[in-house]
């Protein structure tokens, strides 16, 4: 009960001077939901702040003359420290188990393991006897459907019902998914990023943090990543942290009743999200700085850092890959980089960026159409069609009915003599002896030689890329979780593993030649394709969020390739370059706008020469300013002007004569003190006055007793003249986080600029619909 725990509180630590003026106590509201705002309202952050610092204040001036108020000083400086702790400890054990479920579950679609269904593929091969490293994915342990069902596993026929059986388990894991979002917690799906940054630019969106979200998210997820779709979990696992530390800010008051130092924690949270998802602790703090977080203090910064590191820990212990690493994929190249690969690597960047602008754009085309029509009533339909068609294609390539985690592991993997991949089907790694390779690789480079095995590779991985990269486009925003960092690292990293193949032939074919002369050594590699995929990764990811340096340190930390910085950097800054080119938004930006969400992004520039006058409401042709007067209006006046607007808030003026600015009072604080007053108040009726004043104006003795709601007025609402630049406002609001601001001239109130009429002043100047911006 929050009163009682206010009230207790109030108690324990209520002490000051008799002779020093007593402070706002924020630890007691006298009237239970003042201060918090309704769902689809954006936060007013300078007086979440104001009321922050009011009740720290308190706080220490009172831990100065008591004993109990100065350890609740050291509880309460030590909460934000517990609360990451908890963060990091819940995010990272459920993300390990989504780990640990969703790769059996991959596994489950092709076969089942005889020692213990609940072993994936992988661990049932480790503990067979009969296993060979030649063959280390095949164990008799293991059998296939059509093996358990037929009992043969070299038929024609077989492969036919292998597929049949893969295509039905894919179908019943996206049914299951779907349904349990629709049915139960409709903000689970999608990849949750693009709304958490709404929210943490100060927009509220209920729900969509709650329980029942984290709960059918974290089972979904596991099933949408089983089902085989192009999709990862790496976005979704943000917003599983985020709705982790949605909940256990509830269980401190500190966080619980204020909407600012709540985002702090989301901050930190999707730090979190990304260091479990890619055992990446250090990207995760640069990707919330860079990518998400609206405000970021350096407080903040610390308790990211903090909380990231306990999630790493924790996901460590799990061991969920159970090769005792913590990144994702684990490479280690042994071949110096030439300074001349610096062009393929560009050459990357820019296919990077060209395929995150298509892929922004034919994304964005593909939902406004299931926006527009009738495609979107049928979301089960459209994910069991997507799951068919993905399914059906998949399969009979090796390289797409594998996951993209395997498959990307697999075009990182830098070959050696004793891999049985057909990525490392070298001329001197297959049909020969020792002897011959050692001879062929004394002679000259022949060992570096594509054999027949790497050539069908190369034309299964260029059939793999144009299906991922249109998969891809009709995959994310579905209806179920779904990520888009892994999808996209597969596209780059396939596009990187082509050209690194194409690249290592052409030196080796022409070693003898002036510009790859120093590059090749008998018995050596020429070059590394496994890095070209890994540059190509970061590229095409680069292209589609333009993350720039939390991209680097991700992929660095991703891969433990920490010499390979520069390639990584070259790549990444040439795809944003390009793709910025094409088009300015990230595709998390393209999706806030086509939701309409009130975010209004800090790297976007605003040029035109427009002043407050020509954004402030009302316009010419509008009806004049809704207002209250300081004095004057009675309480039924005020329930009517209430009742008649749908506004969040309203000015408070001395007399509609004068219109001379008073302050500004929020429309929910109003209804809840009138209601408050009516039930409360011994002789409040509908004639009754309303007060915004601390002194009482003359009134005759028979008249009711006033409602003084002067404490809900704010005396101090951001105001600006009707010449100030639009370009000065625009920064007002993203570095303040205001949510109005009034318009004055010589004191008199003109008008009213919402972060709304921005954001609408800015799509009409963008040549865009204005009326996209839905929410309040």
């Amino acid at each position: 009960d929050l009163p009682a725990v206010s009230h207790t509180l109030t108690a324990l630590i209520d002490w000051r001077p008799s002779n020093s003026p007593k402070l706002i106590d924020l630890l007691d509201d006298t009237v239970p939901g003042i201060g918090t705002y309704e769902d689809f309202n954006t936060i007013d952050w300078v007086r979440e702040k104001s009321k922050d610092r009011d009740r720290h204040r308190e706080i220490t001036n009172k831990s100065k003359h008591s004993t109990v108020a100065l350890l609740f000083s050291i509880s309460d400086a030590f909460s934000g420290w517990l609360l990451m702790l908890l963060i990091g400890l819940m995010s990272g054990a459920l993300a390990g188990g989504i780990d640990i479920a969703a790769h059996w579950m991959t596994d489950l679609k092709e076969g089942v393991c005889l020692n213990g269904f609940w072993f994936n593929h992988e661990h049932c091969c480790w503990a067979s006897n009969e296993t060979t490293f030649q063959e280390r994915d095949k164990c008799p342990q293991w059998k296939t459907w059509a093996e358990l069902m037929v009992g043969v596993s070299e038929q024609g026929s077989v492969n036919v019902l292998n597929h049949f059986m893969y295509v039905s388990w894919a179908l019943l894991f996206a049914f299951l998914a779907v349904i349990l979002v629709r049915a139960f917690a409709p903000y689970a799906c999608g990849s949750g990023i693009p709304e958490i940054k709404t929210i943490l630019s100060g927009f509220i969106i209920r729900g969509y943090l709650g329980k029942w979200t984290l709960i059918i998210k974290t089972i979904t997820l596991v099933l949408a990543v089983s089902s085989g779709l192009s999709l990862g979990k790496e976005g979704p696992l943000v917003h599983v942290a985020c709705c982790c530390a949605n909940i256990l800010c509830h269980f401190f008051t500190k966080y619980r009743r204020n909407e600012a130092k709540r985002r702090e924690v989301l901050s930190a949270a999707s730090a979190v999200g990304v260091s479990v998802a890619f055992g990446a602790p250090i990207g995760g703090v640069l990707f919330s700085l860079e990518e998400v977080s609206y405000y970021f203090p350096l407080k903040t910064l610390w308790r990211s850092f903090f909380a990231a590191l306990v999630a790493a820990f924790t996901l460590r212990s799990i061991n969920p890959f159970g090769n005792s690493r913590l990144v994702l994929f684990y490479v280690e190249f042994h071949t110096p980089w030439h300074l001349l690969e610096l062009i393929p690597f560009v050459l990357l960047g820019i296919f990077g960026g060209l395929w995150g602008a298509f892929f922004i754009h034919a994304n964005i085309a593909w939902c406004r159409l299931r926006k527009n029509t009738r495609l979107g009533h049928y979301p089960v339909i459209e994910v069991l069609v997507v799951t068919l068609l993905t399914a059906l294609l998949a399969f009979p390539i090796e390289y797409t009915r594998m996951s993209s985690s395997e498959l990307i592991s697999e075009l990182f993997n830098d070959c050696g003599l004793l891999d049985s991949s057909k990525l490392c089907d070298y001329s001197g790694n297959s049909g020969g002896t020792s002897g011959s390779v050692n001879a062929t690789a004394a002679n000259g480079l022949g060992a570096r030689l594509a054999g027949p095995g790497l050539y069908t590779a190369m034309w299964q991985l260029a059939l793999a890329l144009v299906f991922k990269m249109l998969i891809t486009v009709a995959t994310f925003g579905i209806k179920v979780p779904s990520g888009l960092f892994i999808p996209s690292i597969a596209v780059g990293a396939i596009a990187g593993r082509l050209l690194g193949v194409g690249m290592e032939q052409l030196a080796v074919h022409n070693h003898e030649r002036k510009i790859f002369r120093g590059w090749c050594s008998p018995g050596a590699d020429c070059i590394t394709p496994g890095l070209y995929a890994m540059v190509g990764a970061a590229a095409c990811l680069g292209g589609v969020t333009r993350m720039t340096v939390s991209l680097v340190v991700i992929m660095f930390e991703l891969t433990g390739g920490l010499e390979y910085i520069v390639p990584l950097m070259a790549a990444t800054m040439t795809s944003k370059w390009v793709a910025d080119a094409l088009s300015r938004e990230s595709i998390y930006e393209a999706h806030i706008r086509l939701n309409g969400y009130p975010f209004l992004e800090a790297k976007e520039e605003f040029r035109h020469k427009t002043l407050a006058t020509d954004v402030m409401r009302p316009r010419q042709s509008d009806p004049p300013l809704s207002v209250l007067t300081q004095s004057g209006m009675s309480v039924e006046e005020v329930e009517r002007l209430i009742a008649d607007t749908t506004y969040s808030g309203f000015p408070v003026v001395i007399s509609q004569q004068s219109q001379r600015l008073v302050g500004f009072v929020l429309r929910r604080d109003l209804v809840i003190s009138l209601e408050n007053a009516r039930r409360h108040q011994e002789g409040v009726v509908s004639v009754s006055a309303v007060l915004f004043t601390e002194c009482d104006p003359p009134a005759s003795p028979s008249a009711p007793p006033a409602v003084k709601l002067h404490n809900i007025l704010d005396l101090s609402p951001f105001t600006v003249t009707v010449h100030t630049p639009m370009e000065i406002v625009v920064d007002i609001f993203r570095k303040l986080g205001l949510r109005q601001c009034l318009v004055i001239q010589n004191g008199r109130l003109l008008g009213i600029i919402t972060k709304k009429d921005i954001l609408k002043h800015m799509a009409q100047m963008a040549n865009r619909d204005p009326e996209s911006i839905l929410f309040n």
